[in-house]
């Protein structure tokens, strides 16, 4: 097994080394635009260009100007001539689609189809890809925008979280769009339990029996609800809690969706987004919307690819994992239970006289339940192959399979008389096929794979790897790719479009070889642009000395110690980020107690004890809070000013090398005569550093310390790789210059290291 203290670092300096071959950001990627449009952007983004016309509080900035110009050479390079936007010809702009060779064409006003000449040699070579890594501050999301309205033709962006598409869809779109003045019609699309169901709502309203009182007066605001909206997104009734156990009871699945059957389907909320998805220029959606499209075909997706002539990945750096998650397969005991639940309310609701649904369901959720009860651990992942060939999770296996063919077999029979026994009859199929592999003991392969003594096999890129997650109440047994790359190419494969993937943390140190290969891209085509901000004069980097190694039992405990005089001359405007959520819990109740203890007037928030975006409120409303999160806070928080002058984080974030899917992945490393560490472990952990520290400095006039806790970035050998791909604050060891800095920051950064 590998892991980062007993890694062999030789290699680790080999592998990270910038190489032109091995992916390093090519600044000149902007200069193969042509002249005319490069005149043009500059037009826009110049420092009393349009947009700083248009928009107050505009600032120009070089790399955002060179973003824009390397998109839209990318765009020109898919192969699509660009029409001339409407601000330059006063004329609408044209709609481009694909011919019936997948030739392009533009489509003129009058509906008369223009061809136009390809580039092949861009769809070939990888032209029309462009991997981005943009630093904080630069623009990015301008930076796309414009091209994209003025010569991308049909737009996806796609973005980190649903939060960041809202803030797309209401903010940041409609102001380019604006500023621009083009004609550019843009809709925004998320999964289907984003939307109310018309069925839905009126069953659970028709039932009228909800477990509390709070239910009750959420499901009244969301009656009252259904009467106004226009697209009924959920997003848009805050008086209802995201967590309302009532929003699973009024919205639907891929599952149990009735689809064309549904007698409610005209009106269907998330059929109207489908269809205003497909008639819009720019279409925002998200990276789980976009995989699950990807995979299942049932997010309205499917109808988009095809028609698209740019893809924009916004925060790219999640897609790895996003792809990860949907190009494997999981069959979760809740299905089963939903499943059973369903069954018993249909049936009896439609097939009365068959007596037995009662029996069948409780009989299939008893099943379900026993799997849990196979494992005595709790919150545990294993893979297939570590379990002996007795284990007791192959009979409830066994179990389950019986009786979900027993009900199956009743649906089967009765699926005619409703469309919502239909319904659930495909359900139940679908599970019967996700479960048949999984109702056997693994195979001697599987065995020697997991015991690692398969070692001349080499891995193939399309191994799938079978584990199985346990948690409180319900067990998922996954099936995950061990690479995504060969998968995604396959999707990219085609007709030539323009992709874009952006980030601010993709390259170790402007080498974009670890990201590339993940998504199985070419490394060549990227550029990594500096931020505007001046790093060295807001922030410090301090790794205190003396502290343990992070396997120690009273780690956390040092780390406490080691950031309290930080957090004391701070004042409060902290964020404490962890590694693992047992710190998390450890590191809150010592500052529960230590701030009663010493009267400290700096209000705790804890993950968990409130929904993200209500702690983050909280916080920025405080001034002088101190917030304790785990992997939710490290990416995708933006608290600018006052608020926000301290992060901690208490070690460097490798991943636990004993996570089945990432042991599978190194363990094919190794097969390949590779180095895990150098080759996955390093650069993961660098990008996810990355992400954490950029929390901090968020605007111009922000100032704060970066505490990293972890001795391993001076001591190790892969210290000074990790800590040069951080933004280049002043560096120091002491404790002093810490305290100065938040009395007389200019007089402490000169005593602090280069």
């Amino acid at each position: 097994m590998n892991s980062p203290d007993n890694a062999v670092t030789d290699n680790a300096e080999s592998v990270l080394k910038p190489d032109a071959k091995a992916g390093v950001a090519d600044t000149s990627l902007s200069l193969t635009l042509g002249a005319k449009r490069r005149t043009e952007l500059d037009a826009i983004f110049a420092a009393e260009g349009l947009l700083a016309r248009q928009i107050d509080g505009y600032r120009s900035r070089a790399s955002q100007i060179d973003m824009a110009r390397a998109v839209a050479a990318a765009m020109e390079a898919s192969g699509r001539a660009m029409p001339e936007p409407a601000m330059f010809d006063a004329q609408r702009r044209p709609a481009r689609k694909l011919g019936p060779s997948d030739a392009p064409v533009a489509v003129e006003e009058n509906g008369d189809e223009v061809g136009l000449a390809t580039a092949s040699t861009g769809v070939d070579g990888g032209e029309n890809t462009l991997i981005v890594e943009a630093g904080t501050g630069t623009g990015k999301t301008f930076a796309y925008l414009v091209p994209a309205m003025l010569w991308g033709g049909k737009v996806i962006v796609s973005t980190g979280t649903k939060h960041l598409q809202d803030q797309l869809f209401q903010r940041d779109i409609p102001t380019v769009r604006d500023a621009l003045a083009v004609p550019v019609s843009v809709a925004m699309l998320k999964g289907r339990a984003n939307y109310l169901c018309h069925y839905y709502l009126q069953r659970t309203a028709d039932n009228g029996r909800l477990p509390t009182r709070q239910d009750t007066a959420h499901l009244q605001e969301i009656i009252r609800f259904a009467k106004i909206t226009r697209t009924g997104d959920k997003a848009e009734l805050a008086s209802v809690p995201e967590n309302s156990p009532v929003w699973p009871m009024v919205t639907s699945t891929r599952d149990n969706c009735l689809g064309q059957e549904c007698p409610q389907y005209k009106e269907c909320f998330v059929m109207q987004a489908r269809r205003e998805a497909q008639q819009a220029d720019i279409v925002v959606v998200n990276h789980h919307l976009f995989f699950a499209d990807v995979m299942l075909r049932d997010t309205g997706m499917a109808e988009l690819l095809p028609t698209a002539n740019t893809i924009i990945f916004d925060e790219a750096h999640q897609l790895p994992e996003t792809a990860t998650l949907f190009f494997g397969e999981t069959v979760s005991t809740t299905q089963f239970l939903e499943l059973a639940r369903d069954a018993v309310a249909e049936g009896l609701s439609h097939a009365r006289d068959f007596s037995d649904w009662t029996k069948l369901g409780a009989a299939l959720e008893r099943a379900a339940r026993d799997v849990r009860l196979a494992f005595k651990e709790d919150s545990v992942r294993m893979s297939l192959g570590q379990l002996a060939d007795d284990h007791p999770l192959f009979d409830a296996l066994d179990t389950l399979e019986a009786h979900l063919d027993a009900l199956t077999a009743a649906l089967n029979a009765h699926a005619e008389r409703a469309e919502s026994l239909g319904a659930l009859q495909r359900r139940a199929r679908e599970l019967q096929g996700l479960l048949g592999g999984w109702t056997a003991p693994p195979t001697p392969v599987e065995k020697a794979v997991a015991q690692e003594k398969d070692a001349a096999t080499k891995a193939d890129p399309n191994e799938m790897v079978r584990w199985i997650e346990v948690f409180s109440h319900t067990v998922q047994l996954h099936e995950t790719p061990l690479s995504v790359a060969p998968i995604f190419s396959k999707q990219r494969a085609g007709v030539p479009r323009a992709w874009i993937f952006t980030s601010a943390t993709l390259s170790v140190r402007g080498d974009f070889t670890h990201y590339a290969a993940q998504m199985g891209l070419n490394a060549r085509r990227s550029m990594t642009l500096p931020s505007p901000f001046d790093y060295p004069a807001q922030g410090l980097l301090y790794v205190p000395r003396n502290l343990p190694q992070p396997s120690s039992p009273n780690f956390t405990d040092a780390v406490f110690d080691a950031a309290l005089p930080v957090i004391e001359a701070s004042k409060g405007g902290v964020f404490f980020l962890c590694t693992t959520l047992r710190a998390v819990d450890r590191i809150a109740n010592r500052l529960r107690d230590t701030i009663e203890r010493r009267g400290w007037d700096y209000p705790l928030l804890v993950q968990g004890d409130a929904s993200r975006t209500e702690l983050l409120d909280r916080f920025r409303s405080y001034g002088n809070a101190i917030l304790v999160g785990s992997q939710s806070f490290w990416e995708g928080v933006d608290v600018r000013g006052d608020a926000l002058s301290l992060v901690v984080i208490d070690k460097l974030p490798f991943a636990p090398p004993d996570d089945p899917v990432l042991s599978a992945r190194l363990d094919a490393l190794t097969k390949k005569g590779l180095s895990p560490f150098a080759v996955h472990q390093l650069p993961q952990a660098v990008i996810t550093l990355k992400q954490g520290a950029g929390r901090l400095i968020r605007a111009e006039t922000d100032r704060g310390v970066l505490m990293i806790c972890d001795t391993r970035l001076v001591d190790k050998p892969y210290g000074r790789r990790i800590w040069q791909s951080l933004p280049p604050f002043k560096r120091t060891r002491e404790i002093e210059v810490v305290r100065a800095f938040f009395t007389d920051p200019e007089t402490a950064i000169a005593q602090a290291g280069e």
